[in-house]
């Protein structure tokens, strides 16, 4: 019998970026833009894909590294308001063993100082599943910090043009 656990966990991170909202939601809405951020260099794509409408479906299959696990990363837009919100849900596997189940919400807003700017707030509430990804709060804490990582990667994607 395989020992079932799940850990449930809350986390909300914020970021503002020096550019108007229409450039920050163009990071998530063109699946061109997203493509330079969203991933790693090292990771080895098997199937990829974005719909970006209420009830598209994004894929992000591959292996990290050189042969390692398949990771499977399947999610569904459930909200779209364009240029303040955006609601998804998504699924994460591991060879084929079901890790994580997610509900995300994004929320952009222009910052208030005048400037042109933009505040985001991305709040991820989520279930881990059988310490396929770690103990339980190991690998909620791993997906805090892989999100902040790619919200970092945004606002470098930003900076650059």
């Amino acid at each position: 019998m395989t020992d079932r656990a799940q850990t449930h966990a809350t986390f909300v991170l914020e970021r503002e970026y020096p550019v108007p909202v229409d450039r920050v939601w163009a990071a998530f809405a063109d699946p061109e833009v997203k493509r330079k951020w969203f991933g790693s260099d090292a990771f080895d794509c098997v199937e990829r894909s974005d719909d970006f409408r209420v009830g598209g479906v994004v894929i992000d299959d591959g292996r990290h590294g050189n042969g390692g696990p398949l990771s499977r990363y399947h999610a569904t837009y459930t909200d779209i308001t364009p240029n303040e919100r955006i609601v998804y849900t998504y699924d994460m596997w591991l060879d084929g063993a079901h890790a994580s189940t997610s509900i995300a919400t994004i929320v952009l807003a222009p910052t208030d100082d005048g400037a042109p700017g933009t505040r985001l707030t991305f709040t991820e509430q989520g279930v881990h599943l059988d310490g396929v990804h770690g103990p339980g709060p190991d690998a909620a804490a791993g997906r805090e910090a892989g999100i902040a990582g790619q919200l970092d990667a945004i606002g470098k994607l930003l900076a650059n043009g």
